[in-house]
């Protein structure tokens, strides 16, 4: 059989100047590897909170709900909601909390789900959807966004009957009680997690982390004083929802889950991708990662394919783009150094594949970063 030896998806393939593989020309193979690998053996990262770090995870609790009666809501797609909401986000997912109460979460294509006093419910790809007081009900599609993008938050919205109006019932006359909040997220130049989760995610109150519960209680009790420093805790509160919610969807997988969780999961792939993540500067080859994780190069390229979508090196290629985004956001080194960083000895060859991954070369997309952020 004949192999491309430029092809990155054939697991023979010899690197090229832009492949992942890019090996720096003024290192010493094997000075390289002992230390680079000595470094990864040696600090073990976490893939997970590596991608959640990366992808700037920004929370917001937009709205304080409180409804009575037969009540229905509509909520457009996020990407429809994200200039509102959150501006320049290039990806947002909604997520509700149910703190009095009970009511149903209905998607296209979906059974509608019950959801109880305590229950988060995310939609991690920004889905339309309606909440209602019982399934089958349909609201009002584009019952319009009742506040302006300047007013404090959580605002205050009641729907009584098919009515909706600004404030809140009295919680004694509430028949149920929601949080309902944002969160931002960045999707290139690579984000594998997003596409790894299911478009609707139902965390139930006795599966949610145990300190979860109070801490939204605590949050939907600060919403109605609107102390100082209020908005700022409900942000962090979100994004940490979030995280517990993918940490407990991966430790839910069953084994051979597909998907990039399902990957982790795996005890090979999951150490290959682990490797990588813990030093991707490194000379890597699809032949040390099978002989550290204890696969043949076609059995690791096989079961990674399998498993996670892609090739390793194809996967290598995407975490080191993700790494280079963060370093050209957070520092102020030059191209040619970040280059280095995540290793490729080629500032043209990084540029190249960058471009490929976020749609613009560094430098550019450097200064549309920065032009975003100061917007």
């Amino acid at each position: 059989m004949s192999h491309d030896p430029h092809d990155p998806h054939d697991p023979h393939a010899a690197p090229t100047s832009d492949s992942p593989s890019d090996l720096p020309s003024d290192r010493s193979f094997d000075r390289s590897f002992d230390r680079s690998f000595d470094r990864a053996s040696d600090r073990l990262s976490d893939p997970l909170s590596d991608v959640l770090r990366s992808v700037r995870l920004r929370g917001s609790v937009f709205f304080h709900v409180s409804c009575r009666d037969d009540w229905a809501a509509w909520a457009p797609p996020s990407r429809e909601l994200a200039p509102a909401v959150m501006p320049g986000a290039e990806h947002v997912i909604e997520y509700h909390l149910v703190v009095k109460g009970e009511c149903w979460i209905a998607l296209d294509g979906e059974a509608p789900r019950r959801l109880q006093a305590g229950d988060i419910a995310m939609l991690p790809h920004g889905d339309a959807h309606a909440v209602s007081s019982a399934p089958g009900l349909h609201p009002a599609r584009g019952d319009g966004l009742l506040f302006q993008p300047e007013e404090p938050k959580p605002i205050p919205v009641t729907y009584r009957g098919f009515m909706v109006e600004p404030g809140l019932l009295p919680s004694e006359d509430a028949s149920t009680v929601l949080l309902c909040g944002f969160i931002a997220c960045d999707l290139r130049p690579f984000n594998p997690l997003i596409d790894a989760l299911p478009r609707l995610l139902v965390l139930p109150r006795d599966s949610v982390g145990e300190w979860v519960a109070p801490m939204l209680s605590h949050a939907a009790s600060e919403t109605v004083s609107r102390r100082a420093g209020t908005a700022a805790m409900l942000e962090r509160v979100s994004e940490m929802v979030f995280v517990d919610g993918a940490r407990r969807y991966l430790e839910s997988l069953p084994a051979a889950s597909r998907g990039w969780l399902g990957a982790l999961k795996d005890r090979q792939v999951g150490h290959a991708i682990t490797l990588m993540h813990g030093d991707p500067s490194a000379p890597w080859t699809l032949e040390e990662l099978g002989h550290r994780v204890g696969l043949s190069r076609s059995a690791l390229h096989e079961r990674f394919v399998s498993l996670a979508g892609m090739p390793p090196m194809q996967y290598l290629t995407h975490w080191r783009m993700q790494c280079g985004a963060r370093l050209l956001r957070e520092s102020r080194a030059a191209v040619a150094a970040i280059a280095l960083e995540v290793g490729y000895d080629s500032e043209a060859a990084f540029s190249r594949a960058f471009k490929r991954a976020a749609g613009l070369p560094p430098a550019t997309w450097r200064r549309a970063q920065q032009g975003s952020a100061a917007a």
